[in-house]
């Protein structure tokens, strides 16, 4: 018998003896702190559940993932190792590259290890559309968790400030009004040239949008052609107005509707003329190396 074949029987016989330890179907695991649970009148499986979350002593969640700035974040958290007396710490940062502190909250932590807070997302602290970090720290440093949620509205973006009832979509300011509900976040799809924004809904509403022709339009040729609407995905009709710097668009949801694209036949780029120049300027000087240098990307063998 080889080596590698000795290795291989060692270890079924191993897997077989350790299934022939466990106990039989029905039957709980022992867990270290169990029998003392029990005698001070805690359930077993509450206590199999702490030893579980040894690895992560402290853990926390919210109730979305996305926010406006005129919110509240719920934030929920379970402790492994609960101590009379001990609070939990949360602290709320804002988005890069500020990362600055925008929430402090000291929260008593419940008999079963639970806890929970909430946090208002109005005021000048929370004026920036981006990613938050929410850290939470219990008994000790080494016991924190951290989750993240997204603050949008176009208020106002990292990088670039927009006047209230403007939206902030990547990196341009757009006029708006909204009845029946609220912005959530916009951007600019390039690539389909339309403008995409998210929406919840109270009721059921409109939205007008105040497109700069600058950011956004549609044509055909020198003359203007109609925007292509869609709400949740379906085509829809819209009330239009037009000046010679922007089109001003009337478009109505139903309650529950998440989403509106207007579709153009033109979209200003992200990072726009600045980025392709640099990206111009960074095109022409790489091959300027490799003519002079005879820069060969393949290696030679």
């Amino acid at each position: 018998m080889n080596t590698r074949t000795s290795y291989a029987v060692i270890a079924i016989l191993a897997t077989v003896a350790a299934f022939s330890t466990l106990p039989a179907f029905g039957q709980q695991l022992p867990c270290p702190g169990c029998l003392e649970a029990e005698d001070q009148g805690y359930d077993v499986r509450t206590a199999a559940e702490r030893f579980v979350m040894g690895a992560t002593p402290v853990t926390i969640t919210t109730d979305r993932q996305v926010y406006d700035h005129d919110d509240t974040i719920v934030v929920q958290g379970q402790v492994a190792n609960f101590r009379v007396g001990s609070d939990a710490s949360l602290i709320i940062f804002g988005p890069p590259p500020f990362n600055n502190v925008v929430a402090i909250n000291q929260v008593s932590v419940n008999d079963d290890g639970t806890f929970q807070a909430s946090f208002k997302t109005g005021g000048n602290a929370w004026k920036y559309d981006g990613t938050y970090a929410i850290k939470v720290t219990y008994g000790s440093d080494s016991a924190t968790h951290r989750t993240y949620v997204q603050l949008t509205g176009g208020i106002v973006s990292a990088g670039v400030s927009c006047n209230p009832g403007e939206l902030a979509a990547s990196g341009q300011c757009i006029p708006y009004s909204i009845s029946g509900g609220s912005v959530t976040s916009a951007r600019i799809n390039v690539g389909t040239t339309s403008l995409i924004v998210n929406i919840r809904t109270t009721d059921s509403g409109e939205i007008v949008l105040d497109l700069p022709r600058a950011v956004i339009d549609s044509k055909r040729g020198t003359s203007d052609d109609q925007f292509f609407v869609l709400v949740d995905g379906e085509e829809t009709s819209f009330d239009e107005t037009k000046t010679s710097s922007s089109r001003s668009l009337m478009i109505e949801f139903p309650a529950g509707a998440e989403e509106i694209e207007v579709i153009g036949t033109f979209a200003i780029p992200e990072f726009g003329t600045i980025a392709a120049l640099i990206l111009a300027v960074a095109i022409i000087s790489i091959i300027a190396i490799s003519a002079k240098t005879r820069l060969n990307v393949l290696p030679k063998y």
